[in-house]
């Protein structure tokens, strides 16, 4: 824990005002750090921390704090972490880790994917979005009937910042298919990961559970692009599209990603005879020797959610629910760049 604060210096990116108004807001660095901590050692919740930095002098005097009653009360750690949500501390922490570090390295992959996350959180209640029915058969002559594009259509044209501000990102509910074929639904987000070589994350976007992960790409992309420099792109069947390869090619990546033959019974039995044609000649394409590097992110996931709080989301609201997890994301970015130096 003491060499992950080190790495991240998350004190150093707090700003405390000079003049303010009523309490003044004291302890916010030492907040900050026990924030990670809690992180670190997989915390359900603040009370359980507050107890910990009580208990153990060691832990209390890491953070930043003589005694134990100098630690502040459970209602100045939320009024806290409202300020470190408002004023987006944890991502521009993990940003400057990551170009630190990471700036200026050239990545062999980055690897992209989802995962589910679970809040105990009503979900938003959708609209019935009354839609015009389709005129039937051909168009007349002259007639020009206009499609409406969809949004992945849409983020051609748009910036990083209209295409984040264009996602879904209220709570509600998503389904999707696990390894073993079988349907899961979960009420709450999903989180977005792009990451590198090592196991190191480089950028995460939150959107609602029931966003698209190809929806999701282009703006990922461009946010990782930001940060470093990489040659391969690796993602799986769900963002097989043109336009996800294209912006790909765009950036000077190479796009290896798993094809989705959607209905098409001729392209699914083509990719079965491929598949049993390298098993019988014990022959391995180098295409697919790169893609197996995307269990990176899978890998990530796993992490996030069985060792830095991924599982313990106790906070509600888009913003909060993403400083929540970015806390576990720059514990666990520290905790990967220490091993891949060591």
């Amino acid at each position: 824990m003491v060499t992950i604060l080190e790495l991240v210096r998350i004190e150093d990116l707090v700003w405390v005002p000079e003049y303010w108004q009523g309490q003044p807001p004291r302890n916010r660095k030492q907040i900050a750090r026990a924030f990670i901590a809690k992180a670190i050692y997989n915390m359900d919740t603040t009370r359980e921390l507050i107890d910990r930095l009580k208990i153990s002098p060691a832990l209390r005097r890491i953070c930043g704090w003589q005694k134990a009653c100098n630690v502040p009360h459970e209602s100045s750690f939320s009024r806290a972490f409202k300020e470190f949500t408002e004023s987006g501390l944890v991502q521009i922490t993990h940003a400057s880790v990551i170009k630190e570090h990471m700036g200026d390295k050239i990545i062999g992959h980055i690897s992209r994917d989802s995962t589910s996350i679970d809040v105990r959180e009503k979900p938003m209640r959708k609209l019935k979005v009354v839609k015009q029915k389709k005129k039937r058969g051909r168009p007349r002559k002259g007639e020009v009937r206009i499609k409406e594009p969809t949004r992945l259509e849409r983020q051609q044209f748009m910036g990083t910042q209209e295409m984040l501000k264009d996602l879904p990102k209220a709570c509600d509910v998503g389904t999707k298919m696990n390894s073993k074929g079988y349907k899961k639904s979960w009420t709450g987000y999903k989180l977005h990961i792009d990451a590198a070589d090592g196991h190191i994350p480089i950028s995460c976007v939150l959107t609602s559970a029931s966003v698209h992960d190809s929806q999701v790409a282009l703006p990922l992309a461009e946010l990782t692009n930001q940060q470093v420099s990489s040659l391969y792109d690796l993602m799986d069947s769900a963002y097989d599209s043109p336009i996800i390869k294209q912006h790909s090619r765009s950036l000077g990546h190479v796009p290896i990603i798993d094809m989705n033959p959607r209905g098409n019974k001729e392209r699914k039995q083509e990719l079965k005879a491929e598949a049993k044609r390298c098993k019988f000649f014990n022959f391995k394409n180098p295409t697919d020797i790169r893609y197996n590097e995307r269990s990176n992110v899978e890998r990530v996931n796993g992490r996030l959610k069985d060792e830095f709080g991924g599982k313990m989301v106790r906070v509600r609201g888009h913003a909060k629910v993403m400083t929540h997890l970015m806390f576990g994301i720059i514990a666990l970015t520290a905790d990967q760049l220490i091993r891949f130096v060591t």
